[in-house]
């Protein structure tokens, strides 16, 4: 039986804030992970999206503040840090949401903005700072900010900062965060030489958690694929998509490139398009998500910038242009629809040269994905399954031996035989 808020025990304005949110009960990572951080526990934790990860650790870290008030002026005590902008602010966005049943004060720090724009607020009697590392890591190098305060340090995507580049930025903050007391850290995939040294290094004797969610918090997502000829039909195929399913639609592709010209050919074609790519500033990637999530624009284009961390209500479709050139992306990417126990729909489309990519994802999925075929855009060319046909090498045969070869080897067989008929 799923306990209540109230069996947790946490804290009259955290349960509040849960009821009025529209969170009834916690989920299966959330009776995991909190009782245990409230313990004075460091957490390993592995979770897949969408499974209430952020409040997970978000709750127990503001009762410990409730718990243990300020007793002096100082900086923020509770350090989250995650690998994206977009993944920080939404972060933010749920430490804000419950800080105003708790009376707490956070702060988001991200790159994209003015150097120096959040000096003025670092004086101030900060409970909670949400933070990328490159940007923290430039304020704390200049001074302009201390790590001593820190109590609680969260890693959210370990993995991901590791993939990222961040391990020297995230030692030089942790070295920084002396008096840190706990420690939790978060990782889509535990596995991997690399994430396992950072955990040992960054945690004390942690509480491991591997909370996969029951089937009631799962969200289901549909698979099928479909194969294309060239740009052009793959790009066809999408529009049928596009308008079979008029309602909220992610589209992930390679590159910066094909995402601006995908984007302007479907702005012709009269479709409310948005897009996202790494390059852009922060506060046209802001609008640009903003446009999306209020369905102003019903489409969003992006790299896998969007894979991870964003959390996007109701995404009905998630089409795969591209395929991504791992298969772990692959499935962060499709984890962006079938959110928090909802049905989703994911349409991987396909040339030729993705088949090896597209037998690694099988693999990795252990499943074979649904080929489908449109009637009206039925492909010309045989794809070549993974593994099949064409991927596989031809076995070399050897010459055919000659004449002359055939005779001078029924001549030795016949010496032989003599000699050994000799032999008493």
């Amino acid at each position: 039986m799923t306990p209540s808020w109230q069996q947790l025990d946490l804290a009259a304005p955290l349960v509040e804030a849960m009821l009025e949110l529209g969170h009834l009960k916690p989920t299966r990572i959330q009776q995991q992970v909190i009782p245990e951080a409230m313990a004075a526990q460091d957490i390993l934790a592995s979770s897949p999206t969408g499974t209430g990860k952020t409040l997970a650790y978000v709750l127990p870290a503001m009762q410990h503040l409730i718990d243990f008030p300020r007793q002096q002026p100082g900086s923020a005590r509770v350090l989250i840090l995650a690998p994206t902008r977009e993944l920080a602010a939404q972060i933010h966005q749920q430490v804000e949401r419950l800080c105003h049943f708790t009376g707490h004060q956070s702060l988001l720090v991200t790159g994209g903005v003015n150097f120096g724009s959040h000096l003025s607020a670092f004086e101030s009697n900060l409970d909670i700072l949400v933070s990328t590392p490159g940007r923290l890591l430039d304020y704390l190098e200049q001074e302009r900010f201390s790590a001593e305060d820190v109590e609680w340090l969260i890693l959210d995507e370990a993995d991901r900062m590791l993939d990222m580049g961040f391990a020297t930025a995230v030692g030089a903050i942790l070295a920084e965060a002396r008096h840190v007391s706990q420690r939790l850290l978060f990782s889509a995939t535990l596995e991997g030489t690399a994430i396992q040294r950072f955990s040992k290094a960054t945690l004390n004797e942690p509480v491991f958690i591997d909370a996969q969610p029951p089937k009631r918090e799962r969200g289901k997502i549909v698979q099928w694929v479909h194969v294309a000829d060239t740009l052009e039909h793959k790009t066809a195929l999408l529009q049928h998509l596009l308008n079979e399913y008029p309602l909220s639609v992610l589209v992930f592709v390679k590159t910066k490139e094909r995402v601006l010209e995908l984007t302007a050919q479907l702005r012709t074609q009269n479709y409310r398009v948005s897009m996202l790519q790494g390059d852009m500033p922060q506060h046209a990637r802001n609008q640009a998500l903003a446009d999306f999530t209020t369905s102003k624009n019903r489409i969003l284009v992006a790299t896998d910038v969007a894979a991870r961390g964003i959390d996007i209500e109701d995404v009905q479709l998630v089409v795969n242009f591209d395929l991504p050139r791992r298969a772990d992306v692959f499935v962060h990417r499709i984890g962006r629809t079938g959110r928090a126990g909802k049905k989703g729909l994911a349409v991987s489309l396909v040339e030729a040269h993705d088949a090896d990519m597209l037998g690694r994802v099988e693999r990795y999925l252990e499943e074979k994905l649904e080929r489908r075929v449109i009637k009206s855009l039925r492909p010309k060319y045989k794809f070549p399954e993974p593994g099949k046909g064409g991927n596989k090498k031809k076995k070399s045969k050897s010459p055919k031996r000659s004449a002359e070869a055939k005779k001078a080897a029924k001549r030795v067989a016949k010496k032989s035989a003599k000699k050994a008929a000799r032999k008493p």
